[in-house]
């Protein structure tokens, strides 16, 4: 099929079969989910920062990333059970829209969701007291499911990671304004 000479393939033909054996690679790929860690320290206590994470409909006025949150359904007093549409604008020029159900709280440190519609997945905030402080982790376990993102994710993974790197920084930053108010 191909010869290897150093550093160097030479493709004798490009049958069919390789071309399947390319296919089965690229969709093994995209299959895995992408694992994306952001955790960052604020000069507040862990009920402040609690506060903003856990009332998502007000991220729009702090994280410049959020363009709406609307709330599809309401769950139970603890917050379990809510379902709200987030809508985003990303650094890259494409918005992004999924449903997020509430699906564990442990207030005030865990706030976890499920992530259905153009993005599905988990999505986990643990938030960790110390003292005067607060330490917050964001763990996002999630696949892409828009037909063009799905396509060329295999060449666009870095970009992805970039762009989502961004946005959480703006989420960083808005909060820690908005936390200089309180």
């Amino acid at each position: 099929m191909y010869k290897r000479t150093e550093q160097w393939i030479y493709y004798r033909d490009l049958s069919s079969a390789w071309l399947d054996r390319v296919r089965w690679r690229a969709c093994a790929l995209l299959r895995h989910r992408r694992r994306r860690a952001a955790s960052s320290g604020y000069d507040a206590p862990v009920e402040d920062v609690w506060r903003e994470l856990s009332t998502p409909e007000a991220w729009p006025e702090w994280w410049p990333s959020v363009k709406r949150v609307s709330l599809v359904r309401e769950g139970d007093e603890r917050g379990v059970g809510w379902v709200r549409r987030l809508e985003w604008v990303t650094a890259l020029p494409y918005e992004l829209a999924f449903d997020m159900e509430t699906v564990r709280v442990e207030a005030p440190s865990i706030i976890e969701g499920r992530a259905f519609g153009e993005l599905e997945g988990v999505g986990r905030w643990t938030l960790l007291g110390e003292g005067p402080r607060c330490h917050v982790r964001y763990d996002w376990i999630v696949k892409v499911t828009k037909p063009w993102m799905i396509r060329l994710s295999f060449i666009l993974k870095p970009i992805f990671r970039w762009n989502h790197g961004v946005v959480m920084e703006r989420g960083r930053r808005g909060l820690v304004r908005r936390l200089a108010r309180v």
